[in-house]
């Protein structure tokens, strides 16, 4: 006997039928509402197991009274008794529902259910003849009326954008996604474990700052009406997290939201989560270090192994990463040296030459960033760190000083996504201001751009002396994606940015 089979739903219902059910629907509740039955009433219920624990535990549970509350997903009546699947929060389970048990009056209301009620039952466990974990029903509650119909078994809600835009009904049908975002959970924990064990502090910073950075992102811009000043959401958290260092803190980090006003593609979303973290004296070799640990732990943690397949890839997690210099990856992947351009001009035509569109004034660094985009990144499938930034690119980080034209900079790649930051941060106040004043510039010559401005307090602040420190900077998001075998970020942000349906 097939008992948890769902015979309500066996092909797809057309729109008209699905109005014509919440109709019914409606009615059934307006039903209930004049016998004062009004299930949306209801406050609370005692309920003191789940579906999962009653499975993991049933030795123990067996002929045990429980008391278990959820969304009903099947139903199948046979007169005098019925079976239904409910899911809770651990899961699903079914339920043996007899109108000797429960009542004829109860029994007949339990008969006019919908798929999607949300119900809750005391009642005994047992193992039916075919040796599925039940619940046998004493008493049944209805506890709150679903008025709309849920996409059904055989079909179900397949659309991905619908599923985006309503992931409160992507959960109630495809329980598998929850998975993922429990996963998020997990990552964000032992992410935080892993820091804290290290002696990190994890702290907050505004989101609303008052004046546009020179940085690349283009801001969201709001109004605080009581100042009457415009404002902008963060699209980091560095400068603050550095304050701190200035201010005496030695190991710092911040699990920040993060807002750009920019595109959006399936590694991309105008608001999305990093981890920022800053410790006085050390260097990004040292952060690469952590890094290595860091994902190696927390893959082996949350996946069982640090060997992974990704979108039918295999990745090892483990360390040793590949390490290269970014003058070196280039040589390696483009097939041209860095160190035979003596000039700017050398670069722009090794640019030419290999079809590479730069700017008609871009230096030696600038044309070294373009090679590595065009020839490089899509092949770093496997974790690798380019390190050795031109400072071109890189305002924040401190120059080398065997090389004043590169930076003590790295970036992390897995599957040829750029996947973190990090520097050795230049703690240098003429050099930063220099630096500043040049990306400002930059940035006020486009659109939008004419109110960034230099951070002036952190200039200040690192004029009062900020030690030797490194910073790293990683997405949440991708790192998910990643740990999750999930081909887009909104697969895991569980309400990710989307275009109203008015528009």
């Amino acid at each position: 006997m097939a008992e948890n089979q769902n015979v309500e739903a066996v092909k797809a219902p057309t729109e008209k039928e699905i109005g014509e059910q919440e109709l019914v629907r409606r009615e059934k509740l307006k039903s209930l509402v004049e016998a004062g039955q009004n299930p949306f009433e209801l406050v609370k219920y005692p309920v003191d197991s789940y579906s999962a624990d009653i499975k993991d535990n049933f030795d123990e549970l067996e002929n045990k009274t429980v008391v278990i509350a959820g969304r009903m997903m099947s139903k199948r009546v046979m007169g005098k008794a019925s079976f239904c699947n409910i899911q809770d929060g651990k899961g699903r389970i079914q339920c043996y529902v007899a109108r000797d048990e429960i009542g004829e009056e109860s029994y007949a209301g339990f008969k006019k259910l919908d798929i999607g009620d949300i119900i809750g039952i005391t009642g005994f466990v047992f193992k039916t003849k075919t040796g599925e974990i039940s619940v046998h029903a004493k008493s049944l509650t209805l506890l709150s009326k679903s008025l709309k119909v849920l996409p059904e078994k055989y079909h179900g809600l397949t659309d991905q954008e619908t599923r985006y835009r309503q992931r409160y009904v992507d959960l109630i049908v495809n329980p598998e996604v929850k998975d993922t975002f429990v996963k998020r959970s997990l990552i964000l924990k032992e992410i935080r474990n892993f820091l804290d064990s290290r002696g990190y502090l994890e702290v907050d910073t505004p989101v609303l700052h008052t004046l546009e950075i020179g940085a690349s992102a283009r801001p969201f811009v709001t109004h605080h009406n009581t100042l009457d000043i415009d404002m902008y959401l963060r699209i980091e958290t560095e400068l603050y997290l550095k304050r701190l260092i200035v201010g005496g803190f030695d190991k710092v980090y911040e699990v920040g939201r993060i807002f750009r006003n920019e595109g959006m593609d399936p590694s991309h979303n105008p608001e999305f989560t990093s981890i920022e973290l800053y410790e006085a004296y050390i260097d990004y070799h040292q952060l690469m270090d952590l890094v290595e640990e860091l994902y190696s732990t927390l893959t082996k943690k949350i996946c069982g192994s640090d060997v992974i397949t990704y979108q039918g890839t295999e990745i090892n997690m483990g360390s040793p990463w590949e390490r290269l210099t970014m003058v070196e990856a280039v040589k390696k992947y483009a097939g041209v040296d860095y160190n035979d351009w003596k000039t700017d001009e050398d670069a722009r035509n090794a640019a030419k030459e290999k079809h590479v569109e730069v700017e008609k004034d871009a230096t030696k660094g600038a044309v070294l960033v373009e090679f590595f985009d065009a020839f490089v990144e899509e092949n770093l499938i496997q974790p690798t760190f380019i390190y050795d930034y031109p400072v071109e690119n890189s305002p924040l980080a401190k120059r080398k000083a065997s090389d004043p034209a590169f930076t003590e900079r790295f970036e992390y790649f897995i599957y040829a996504r750029e996947m973190g930051n990090a520097f050795s941060e230049l703690n240098d106040p003429i050099d930063q201001r220099a630096r500043f004043e040049k990306q400002v510039a930059a940035k006020q010559k486009q659109p939008g751009g004419e109110n960034a401005r230099v951070d002036e307090d952190f200039i200040t602040a690192l004029e009062y002396g900020m030690p030797p420190t490194g910073g790293l900077g990683f997405g949440v998001d991708r790192l998910v994606m990643l740990l999750t075998d999930s081909f887009s970020i909104r697969d895991v942000l569980l309400f990710p940015t989307m275009k109203p349906l008015d528009e």
